[in-house]
């Protein structure tokens, strides 16, 4: 099947083909559009008439008549740039990337599920609808000269087609490109079929259209006694169209309605029901055979009330009644919203919403589906933010944004993720903690031993962003021995109260305040991964510790900063306004458990209810000591922490990377290294906001390469 304007064009010099354009481009725009033609040596023109008939801007006709220059190695991506600019070149670039789809169907050959993750890849990889505008006109073209290829690659293209390019034709909503490449593939993937339809429609072309010259004679003449103004028009019914429904209802060519058909075009929607009661009115309406696209329109946007009646003679006959603005978008789909995107800017944000909806890669629905497959297609439109990465043997892995390796691999299989201990992403070593982009090859490297790590859980280090793999590491420790993971978990937990300075707590109060009965299961929870050290932190921070033996101290103070002595900061019980000041020593933070020392003309000075050094005077005086709580907190408080390191080029901006990372200043430093044992030790002052929040910091400066030790100095 080969179009008129096709052969037309076959041969003809840019000249000819600009004559029979009917597009509005500048003068300036022709000349771009002549430079692309001439750079890539006079070529086919075809695609870029279909582009062009598409009412597609000049940058896309230009991007498609450069790709093959660039594929082809005649021109270099970057010169592309400096001479048509970079919108052009990224079309270009994007282009190329898509023929990947191609030799993954083919090598892979899909079904179900991962023709899907096809479909959804090939968007989500095109990032620019456009560019999937000009992969349909090439797969069109390359159908219409698909008659002189070998017969095994005419079927591996027919079925590529059907498989991934009419569903993102229809998704698109772009019916003129969809119905001939359907009919076309039919062509060569069934030509007895496509063969039998084609001689049957064209045995009774005369009689029928004889028959539909009547029908819409007879339709214009009671549109225009009801006042309603509409252009009647006949319409084919494509042969792969028919072929689908005698499949799909298991119906002779006889028995389809829709052979016979006619188009009605009015001017509003309030039109279209009106013809439809002439419609009605006029012939017997035949059972079942009606359908209220616009109250209900296809998941493409398409809008159209069709409806099918017993027409003269007893004859079924199929009309279609839409406005002007339904018929455009339905031939043209998202097309049609870039003719006016930049004319007109309520279109192009109607536009820029459609592509949105594109973006979200909505499921390609079959008519015959049953519930649960629809409620599978669902779940997975419900999840927008989607990225595909591809198995060394080619197939088609769908994840979450922002997926790591570990994600990766758990989604292949429990145990590949449990023994995973490197990836590479595309050939090359890549960290764990890589975030998948889409169209990345993916091969996880594993041991033959081993389990998962700990660190892996922690939310704070990357490792793994889905639920699944998470689940599945956590899964994993609950299967250890217990003992040993009540072990792992009061190692993990004293160290963390350790570094974090927290001392002398009732671990019996930190299980009631989780909700477990005794400490052991709180143990268990954080050894076999439940439950995070970090969890823990930020749910017992108001909890009472138990006081230890008192000792005399000194007791040095620091007067608050002006945004640290806000009025509300710190409430005394029973007394009125005094001045407060936060004690150097243990430097309390916001929430903590905290007690009030009365000072000789220094106001009230606020301890931590553990602090060595308000213990020792609290039981020399017991008289100076009161009950304070938080009030209003600041919004950031200080600390000091220590941080001991094997001395390493690069060591301080690593860690003072993670502090900004995280938006921690810091107030102070004071760094010491050992020459003879290479030990650097590091006292830093930290701006946070709470002790979650110096729970994380600590912890990914701990990840750090030649981290000893990283704690709250007490």
């Amino acid at each position: 099947m080969v179009s008129s304007r096709q052969t037309a064009l076959a041969g003809a010099d840019f000249d000819t083909w600009l004559d029979t354009l009917h597009i509005g481009w500048s003068a300036a725009q022709i000349e771009r559009v002549r430079s692309a033609y001439r750079l890539c040596g006079e070529p086919d023109l075809a695609v870029a008439d279909l582009l062009a008939d598409l009412g597609m801007e000049t940058d896309v006709v230009i991007a498609a008549l450069l790709h093959d220059a660039v594929a082809t190695g005649r021109l270099k991506l970057q010169d592309l740039e400096t001479e048509f600019g970079s919108t052009i070149a990224r079309l270009v670039e994007s282009i190329a990337r898509l023929d990947a789809i191609g030799d993954l169907h083919q090598s892979g050959q899909p079904a179900g599920r991962q023709l899907e993750s096809l479909r959804k890849m090939l968007l989500a990889m095109a990032q620019d609808v456009r560019v999937v505008l000009i992969k349909l006109a090439m797969r069109l073209h390359a159908l219409r000269q698909l008659g002189r290829s070998p017969i095994d690659q005419q079927q591996r293209i027919a079925r590529e087609t059907l498989d991934i390019f009419t569903p993102l034709a229809n998704r698109l909503g772009i019916g003129r490109i969809k119905w001939e490449m359907e009919d076309l593939a039919l062509r060569y993937l069934d030509p007895a079929a496509y063969k039998q339809i084609a001689a049957a429609l064209e045995e009774r072309r005369a009689d029928r259209e004889r028959y539909i010259a009547r029908v819409m004679e007879d339709l214009r003449g009671c549109l225009r006694q009801a006042g309603i103004r509409a252009e009647v028009s006949g319409r084919v019914k494509h042969i792969y169209g028919i072929w689908r429904k005698m499949q799909r209802k298991r119906l002779i060519f006889q028995q389809i309605f829709d052979v016979r058909a006619v188009r009605i075009m009015v001017e509003t929607v309030n039109d279209c029901y009106a013809a439809l009661g002439v419609v009605h009115a006029r012939w017997n309406h035949i059972h079942q055979e009606f359908d209220d696209y616009i109250a209900q329109p296809k998941p493409n946007g398409y809008q159209s009330l069709h409806t099918a009646v017993a027409g003269p003679e007893g004859r079924p006959v199929e009309v279609q009644i839409r406005t002007r603005a339904m018929h455009q978008n339905a031939e043209l789909g998202v097309a049609a919203h870039w003719r006016y995107k930049e004319g007109d800017q309520g279109l192009g944000n109607a536009a820029e919403r459609q592509i949105a909806w594109l973006r979200q890669m909505l499921e390609f629905r079959e008519e015959d589906s049953d519930d649960g497959d629809l409620l599978e297609r669902f779940k997975a439109e419900a999840f927008q933010d989607r990225v595909y990465a591809i198995t060394p043997k080619g197939a088609i892995v769908e994840l979450a944004q922002g997926a790591t390796p570990l994600d990766f691999a758990y989604h292949i299989h429990t145990e590949v993720g449990h023994r995973c201990r490197g990836v590479k992403v595309n050939g090359r070593i890549a960290p764990l903690t890589y975030e998948i982009k889409n169209g990345d090859q993916i091969e996880v490297l594993t041991a033959k031993t081993g389990g998962p790590s700990r660190d892996w859980l922690s939310p704070y280090l990357g490792y793994v962003k889905t639920n699944r793999a998470r689940s599945k590491i956590r899964q994993w420790f609950l299967q250890q021995d217990q003992d040993k993971s009540i072990a792992a978990g009061r190692t993990a937990l004293e160290a963390e109260f350790q570094r974090l300075g927290i001392k002398q707590l009732k671990l019996e109060k930190v299980a009631d305040r989780l909700g477990f009965a005794k400490p052991d299961d709180v143990f268990a929870a954080v050894g076999h991964g439940a439950l995070t050290t970090a969890q823990v932190i930020a749910r017992i921070q108001d909890l009472l510790p138990a006081p230890p033996a008192p000792k005399e101290e000194q007791l040095p103070a620091r007067k608050l900063k002006p945004h640290d002595a806000g009025k509300d900061s710190v409430r005394i019980r029973g007394v009125g306004r005094l001045l407060t000041q936060m004690a150097q020593c243990c430097q309390p933070a916001p929430f903590e458990p905290i007690a009030g020392y009365i000072t000789q003309g220094r106001g009230v000075t606020i301890h931590r209810q553990d602090c060595t050094n308000f213990l020792g005077l609290a039981g020399q005086h017991h008289e100076r000591a009161i009950e304070v709580a938080w009030g209003e907190t600041p919004d950031t408080y200080s600390v000091d922490v220590m941080i001991v390191a094997h001395d390493r080029p690069g060591l301080l901006r690593d860690i003072t990377s993670v502090l900004a990372n995280d938006q921690v200043n810091v107030l102070g430093a004071n760094t010491l290294t050992d020459r003879e044992t290479s030990i650097a030790t590091m006292g830093l002052t930290l701006e946070i906001t709470d002790v979650v929040q110096l729970s994380r910091v600590l912890d990914k400066i701990a990840q750090l390469p030649n981290i000893v030790d990283a704690y709250r100095k007490n």
